[in-house]
């Protein structure tokens, strides 16, 4: 989905999602969450790493995954 935003306004935007989307669902894989999410992988991980910086996110590393949830 193209988008007419700013890109920086497409980020914030992406954040936002990922941010609710945790809050409903608690700690997930990332595979899944970019599964669940209609996000371009880009704004994903670009919207994680905002969110990170913020201090917004814990990581765990499993066996064969990463899972992510809001601290």
């Amino acid at each position: 989905m193209k988008s007419t935003l700013p890109i920086q306004d497409q980020i914030i935007e992406s954040a936002g999602k990922i941010y609710n989307y945790l809050s409903d669902k608690g700690e997930v894989t990332l595979n899944k969450m970019s599964k669940d999410l209609d996000l371009d992988q880009n704004f994903i991980s670009m919207g994680l790493g905002w969110l990170s910086r913020e201090d917004k996110l814990s990581y765990t590393r499993k066996p064969k995954s990463i899972t992510v949830k809001l601290v």
